[in-house]
C-alpha cells in the first residue's frame, strides 16, 4: 500500500478517536449544565414555597400573557426598591 495512504489513514483514525472524546466530553458538559440548571430552578421554586399546583398555575399565567406575568413582578420590585 502507498506510504501516504497509510499516513492519512493514521491521522484519520487518530481525529476519529480524538472527535469521539470530545463529543463524550461535550455530552457530558450538557448533562453537568442541565443539572445545575435544574437545581436552580428547585432552589427558585423551593424559595418561594410554591407547590406543584402553584407552580402550574404560575407557568400556565406566563404562557398565556407573558407580559403581564412579568410587569407585575418588576413594578413590585421597582417600588419596593425605592
Amino acid at each position: 500500500m502507498n506510504p501516504k495512504i497509510k499516513k492519512i489513514n493514521a491521522e484519520y483514525a487518530k481525529n476519529a478517536a480524538k472527535i469521539e472524546e470530545l463529543q463524550a466530553r461535550q455530552k457530558e458538559l450538557i448533562r453537568q449544565r442541565t443539572d445545575l440548571e435544574n437545581n436552580d430552578i428547585l432552589e427558585l421554586v423551593h424559595s418561594h414555597d410554591l407547590d406543584i399546583s402553584q407552580l402550574a398555575a404560575l407557568i400556565q399565567s406566563m404562557k398565556s400573557a407573558p407580559a403581564a406575568a412579568t410587569q407585575g413582578e418588576s413594578e413590585g420590585e421597582y417600588h419596593d426598591e425605592m
